[in-house]
């Protein structure tokens, strides 16, 4: 059954065609760069367990793969011509966003944000909030025309590793932030951001961001509150510790910050994930496999530690980056299981993040977060993406996050 022409176009920007034809492109540089790699390490019949080479190939061999990456080239750069002049026959670049767009787009940049970043790529994401699904500009006279009675308590979420704002809403019609700002006097804003960028990138730009707001918010902000969703805590941590470090005024105005399954410790997957890197890199046969690997982005690799703010050696867990000095933060932590405290619980957690990781809880001091005990809850039964949406957490929300 061929698909619907007109269903597909209501999903595509002007921009997005030309996007797809420049990855196109890149994917079979790249993987013209791997087989070469593949083909001169077998050319130089070297033991299982030597050295790899990063060579190119030479002679006629060589000429072949160079003239593959000519030809890819220069057919790249007509394509992309044409479809600038044909794109826009699609849609609009503004409007309401296609949730399926939204969605393919956000998982395409958590796997390869930085790359799409780092080249111009017209698919990359760039931060922005949003206010009622639409992005907002960070104006005075702006705001004041398109939020109506703006609170001076502002609530602000950040979603997680390749999601986007509009899934919020990924069970049904319920979204936490509708529900406690209509409970709790909030104005929610959305945070929308390119989650494969480094996560100190992302804080950079997230802490920026809210000083732009806290200066051209069109009332005096009273409080802030950060409810943040898996990767979402990292960028919002990183934030605070360079804010603070900055002096940023907004940092002042913030009270609060709910992590719902946030991997502080790091999460498990991208350890194992850069183990399989090493031992593909550690014969000449399979090194060019390992460049698969290596191919996930700064952000998803951020997540091997958790890593929230730069330094010398990120393979290497680094000390723990305390919580932010006089707000009050609380840990939700998502559970397989139905019961609490078991093996599965340490090992497999919501299924990506472990509940010691999500609470912060690490037997040296140095790498741990002090959430006081009150502070702390596990959900039983909970997976990392019902966290969004089961009532249980809901409940709990409203018990810090309200007023009392």
């Amino acid at each position: 059954m061929r698909p619907n022409a007109s269903r597909i176009g209501s999903h595509l920007q002007a921009t997005d065609l030309r996007g797809i034809g420049r990855l196109a492109v890149d994917a079979t540089l790249g993987l013209t760069d791997l087989v070469e790699n593949l083909h001169h390490n077998i050319l130089r019949a070297p033991s299982p367990l030597g050295t790899p080479s990063d060579q190119p190939t030479t002679g006629l061999t060589g000429f072949v793969y160079r003239s593959i990456r000519g030809v890819t080239r220069l057919v790249g750069s007509s394509v992309d011509g044409l479809l600038g002049q044909i794109g826009g026959l699609l849609g609009p670049a503004q409007g309401t966003p296609s949730t399926e767009r939204e969605a393919v787009l956000s998982a395409l940049n958590g796997v390869l944000g930085d790359h799409l970043a780092a080249s111009g790529n017209p698919l990359a994401i760039h931060m922005h909030l949003r206010h009622d699904r639409q992005p907002i500009a960070i104006d005075r006279a702006v705001l004041a025309e398109r939020i109506a009675q703006p609170s001076g308590r502002v609530l602000v979420l950040l979603h997680g590793l390749c999601m986007n704002p509009l899934q919020w809403k990924c069970y049904g019609e319920h979204d936490h932030g509708a529900v406690l700002a209509a409970e709790g006097g909030f104005t929610p804003l959305y945070l929308q951001y390119n989650s494969g960028l480094h996560i100190v990138e992302n804080g950079r730009q997230f802490g920026e961001q809210m000083q732009a707001l806290h200066d051209a918010w069109p009332v005096p902000i009273e409080e802030i509150v950060l409810l943040c969703h898996s990767m979402g805590g990292l960028v919002a941590r990183s934030a605070c510790d360079q804010a603070a470090r900055r002096g940023d005024a907004w940092i002042a105005r913030l009270t609060k910050i709910a992590f719902l399954g946030t991997p502080h410790l790091g999460a498990r997957l991208e350890r194992g994930g850069h183990w399989i890197d090493v031992l593909l890199g550690a014969s000449p046969y399979t090194a060019a496999f390992a460049r698969l690997g290596r191919l996930r982005s700064a952000g998803i690799t951020d997540l091997r530690h958790g890593s929230v703010r730069r330094h010398d050696r990120p393979d290497v867990r680094a000390k723990q980056v305390p919580l932010p000095a006089g707000v009050a933060c609380y840990a939700l932590a998502g559970a397989l299981s139905d019961e609490p405290g078991g093996l599965r619980d340490k090992l497999f957690g919501d299924g990506l993040v472990t509940v010691d990781s999500a609470l912060g809880r690490h037997r040296l001091k140095s790498h741990r977060l002090d959430f006081p005990p009150g502070h702390q809850w596990v959900g039983q039964g909970i997976d990392h993406l019902a966290l969004l949406g089961r009532e249980e957490v809901m409940h709990q929300l409203r018990q810090w996050l309200l007023p009392r």
